[in-house]
């Protein structure tokens, strides 16, 4: 089966982009999948996350050949990305890449917040990226393991106090070192985008790099394929690898139903 977009997050952090996606063009057929098996990439070494992500990548082309694959995860992005792209040369791969160059165009006190993953704030990529975009701006970066795997497992059943709870410290943390801009650096977080601008309203923009993904993904795409626009909206599906806990099951339908997209179960 031929989709015109797959996308690939060790969780559910890549959503955001795929409904962004839909947003901008509802013709487009989408699966997404959930390494879920494997979560989380942010505490893996690069060459796990290599493999991970090499294999994960591999199930997506042979079982639905995709026009393109959005790698909708800034570990794997930042981490894997050059090599997947060598692994698999026929397919465009198109990266989620930290938004670094609008944070340092937008900070007015040079300092900006990185919120990510433990693998993402370690990456060599992250400092060349800093060096490039953003050369007179300190960054400020925290790996967040904890906020990640409360938005994987929790996020739909808490409340909203619980919500404003769990973005608390890493908003505190950012008030402290004196950030004015905050970069969502794992894509886990744009699941609580609104959560963190309202707690950081006070102090500091929130930003993505949602918009710059999803044009480059249609771009790549339109040159690939002729049928992108099908008379009817098509609608997506979410797939995981495996369940980690006895009520991921129930997490993931539930994550789908808030998200408005099917769930596929297992894909092996």
């Amino acid at each position: 089966m031929s989709v015109n977009f797959a996308f690939l997050d060790s969780g559910t952090g890549g959503l955001p982009y795929l409904t962004y996606l839909k947003q901008k063009c509802p013709d487009a057929k989408c699966v997404y999948l959930a390494d879920t098996k494997n979560f989380p990439y942010g505490e893996k070494t690069p060459q796990e996350i290599i493999e991970c992500s090499a294999s994960a990548v591999k199930l997506i082309i042979d079982r639905w050949n995709p026009n393109a694959v959005v790698i909708a995860c800034n570990t794997i992005s930042v981490t894997a990305l050059d090599e997947l792209r060598l692994r698999f040369p026929s397919v465009p791969i198109v990266g989620t890449v930290p938004a670094i160059k609008p944070a340092a165009e937008i900070s007015k006190k040079h300092c900006i917040g990185l919120l990510a993953t433990n693998a993402t704030v370690n990456s060599p990529y992250i400092l060349r990226l800093s060096k490039k975009f953003a050369a007179g701006c300190s960054i400020v970066a925290r790996g967040d393991a904890e906020l990640i795997s409360f938005i994987e497992h929790n996020l739909f059943s808490a409340s909203a106090v619980e919500r404003a709870a769990a973005v608390q410290p890493a908003v505190d943390f950012f008030a402290e070192n004196g950030c004015d801009v905050i970069i969502l650096a794992c894509t886990h977080f744009l699941n609580m985008a609104d959560d963190i601008a309202k707690a950081a309203e006070s102090f500091a923009s929130v930003v993505d790099s949602r918009e710059g993904v999803v044009s480059r993904a249609l771009a790549v795409e339109r040159c690939r394929s002729s049928d992108l626009h099908a008379q009817e909206p098509q609608d997506s599906a979410l797939y995981v690898t495996g369940f980690t806990k006895s009520n991921d099951s129930e997490v993931y339908r539930t994550f789908c139903r808030n998200m408005h997209i099917s769930f596929g179960g297992i894909l092996k």
